[in-house]
C-alpha cells in the first residue's frame, strides 16, 4: 500500500507526499508480480512440465532448422541400401556384414565351412564397390527403409510436417473458436442461442468421419488436411471462451470501459480476452497433441500426406507393414512421436496448474 509522509501537525501534507511504492507489514517494498511472471515462477517448480518445455523447444528448433542440418535428403533413394539396420558404421560395412551373416546361415544349413566360388566373387565385388563408391560412406544412424531412404532424415522432416499441421490447425481452431465464443458470450440473447445451437449440432456429428469425408471429397494435400481438422476442432474452445466472457462481462472494469465510450470490439479485445489468455494458452498446448494424433490416424489410414513427403503417422503406417523383419522402421518414428506427445501433455498440465489461481495456495 501507499504511505504518505505526515507533517509535524499529524496531518497528511500534500507537499511532502512521495511515492514510496507498495509496502508489506514490515514496511519493506514489495515488487508487483504480473500473472505471467507468477505463472512462470510456479511452472519452474514443476519439473515434469519444465522438462516437457525443453523437449518441445528442442523438437521445434530441430524442425525449423532441418534444412540447415547435415542430413541426407529425405526423398533420396539408394536401392543398394534398402533395409539397412541402425548403425554408427558406414553403409558399406553394414552391407558387407549383413551379406556375410546371410552366407553364414546358408553355410550352416548346408553344413559346409567355406564359401562357394559364386559367394566369394560376390563378396569380392562388394568390397571393391565399397572402396570406390562414395555413396557407401554414408552412415544411417536409424537405418533405412524399403527404398533405401535415411530414416533419421525422414523422421525429422516428418516431425516438421506433423508439428506444422498441429500448430497451424491449433491456430486456426483458436481464431474461429475465440471469435464465435467471444461473440456469443458478450452479445448473449439470440446471437448466443444461434451460435451455441450450431455448436451443439456440430458436436453431434462424428468428428473423424467428417474429416475423412472432407479429405475424400476435396483431395489429399497438407493444406486441406489441417483445414479439415481445424474446421471441426474449434467447438470446445468456443464454449470455454464463451463461459469466461459471460463471467467477466459484468465486472466493474468492463462497466468502466463502457462508461467512457469503449466499443464492443475494444472491450472484447482489450479487456475481456486478455483475462482469458491463460485458459487459451492451456487449451492450445493440450489440443496440439490431439491434432498430431488425428493427422497420424489419417496418415495411418492412407488419407494423410502423400509421398515423397512423410509425417510421423505415415512413417508408423509404413513401419507396421514390416515390423517383424525390420522393427526399426516402426520403433524409431513411434518413439519420436511418443516423446513429443508426452512432453506436450506434461507442459499442458503444468501450464494449467500455473495459470490456475487456486493453485497459489498449493505451491
Amino acid at each position: 500500500m501507499k504511505k504518505p509522509v505526515f507533517s509535524l501537525t499529524g496531518k497528511a501534507d500534500t507537499a511532502l507526499v512521495v511515492a514510496t511504492g507498495d509496502l508489506n507489514e514490515f514496511n519493506q517494498p514489495v515488487k508487483p508480480v504480473s500473472l505471467s511472471q507468477d505463472a512462470w515462477r510456479r511452472l519452474k517448480k514443476n519439473k515434469m512440465a519444465l522438462a516437457g518445455l525443453y523437449i518441445v523447444l528442442f523438437y521445434s528448433a530441430l524442425s525449423l532448422c532441418a534444412p540447415l542440418l547435415p542430413l541426407y535428403p529425405y526423398e533420396r533413394q539408394e536401392i543398394q541400401h534398402i533395409y539397412l539396420p541402425p548403425s554408427l558404421q558406414s553403409a558399406g560395412v553394414v552391407m558387407l556384414r549383413t551379406r556375410e551373416a546371410y552366407f553364414a546361415k546358408v553355410m550352416a544349413q548346408e553344413k559346409r565351412s567355406a564359401y562357394t566360388a559364386a559367394e566369394q566373387a560376390e563378396l569380392a565385388a562388394m568390397r571393391a564397390d565399397i572402396t570406390t563408391n562414395p555413396v557407401h560412406k554414408r552412415v544411417y544412424i536409424l537405418g533405412t527403409d524399403i527404398l533405401g531412404r535415411d530414416m533419421l532424415s525422414r523422421i525429422i522432416y516428418g516431425g516438421r510436417i506433423s508439428i506444422g499441421i498441429g500448430v497451424l490447425g491449433t491456430i486456426t481452431a483458436l481464431i474461429i473458436g475465440i471469435f464465435f465464443g467471444a461473440m456469443a458470450g458478450y452479445a448473449g440473447g439470440r446471437v448466443d442461442n444461434l451460435i451455441m445451437r450450431f455448436v451443439d449440432v456440430m458436436y453431434g456429428l462424428p468428428y473423424m468421419l467428417v474429416v475423412i469425408i472432407l479429405m475424400a471429397i476435396v483431395g489429399r494435400s497438407i493444406f486441406i488436411l489441417f483445414v479439415a481438422i481445424a474446421l471441426v476442432s474449434w467447438l470446445t474452445i468456443a464454449r470455454v471462451v464463451r463461459g469466461q466472457i459471460m463471467s467477466l462481462k459484468n465486472a466493474e472494469f468492463v462497466q468502466a470501459a463502457a462508461s467512457v465510450g469503449a466499443g464492443t470490439g475494444r472491450i472484447i479485445a482489450k479487456h475481456l480476452l486478455p483475462n482469458t489468455l491463460g485458459i487459451i494458452i492451456v487449451y492450445a498446448t493440450l489440443s496440439l497433441p490431439s491434432f498430431i494424433m488425428n493427422e497420424s490416424f489419417l496418415s495411418f489410414l492412407g488419407l494423410g500426406v502423400s509421398a515423397p513427403l512423410a509425417s510421423w503417422g505415415s512413417l508408423v503406417s509404413d513401419g507396421v507393414k514390416g515390423m517383424e523383419l525390420y522393427p526399426w522402421l516402426l520403433i524409431a518414428p513411434a518413439v519420436a512421436m511418443t516423446i513429443f506427445l508426452f512432453a506436450m501433455n506434461f507442459l499442458g498440465d503444468g501450464l494449467r496448474d500455473s495459470f490456475d489461481p487456486q493453485s497459489k495456495n498449493r505451491t
